[in-house]
């Protein structure tokens, strides 16, 4: 199976890809509706950064590039947090960012922290795990 790295055009028009092949079957994690733009910093190709956003308001969570109009949250972070959290799976890695200061957040916050707490659902697992098999 071919890799890409993460956030890459090619990541990108694969996570599309799987959306769309497991979204029959997806809802919202517990519920937690939110839509953040991001802003992944320090990124290894390309520009030197990414404009991308989350949105977990449709079926699953959709991670892709440019920003929404109607975002409750901006996230800006360096590629590799964004990495380790969304495809990783490592909050831990996030919290520990966000206390050195590596992580900024506008807006509403108590919707980070409802989305983060939120156990994911079978089908956000599963998209999460194809995510990593095809991440670089």
């Amino acid at each position: 199976m071919a890799t890409y790295p993460f956030l890459s055009d090619e990541w990108i028009s694969e996570a599309r890809s799987i959306r769309a092949e497991l979204a029959g079957d997806a809802e919202a994690p517990s519920g937690v509706k939110v839509k953040a733009n991001l802003v992944v910093t320090e990124v290894p190709f390309g520009n030197s950064s990414i404009d991308a956003h989350l949105d977990t308001t449709g079926a699953g969570v959709e991670v892709d590039t440019g920003h929404i109009d109607d975002a409750e949250l901006k996230i800006t972070l360096d590629y590799s947090t964004a990495k380790s959290i969304l495809i990783e799976g490592n909050a831990q890695a996030g919290m520990q960012a966000f206390m050195a200061g590596k992580i900024k957040v506008e807006g509403d916050m108590s919707k980070l922290m409802a989305l983060q707490a939120a156990p994911p659902d079978a089908t956000a697992e599963a998209v999460t795990k194809r995510l990593q098999e095809i991440t670089a």
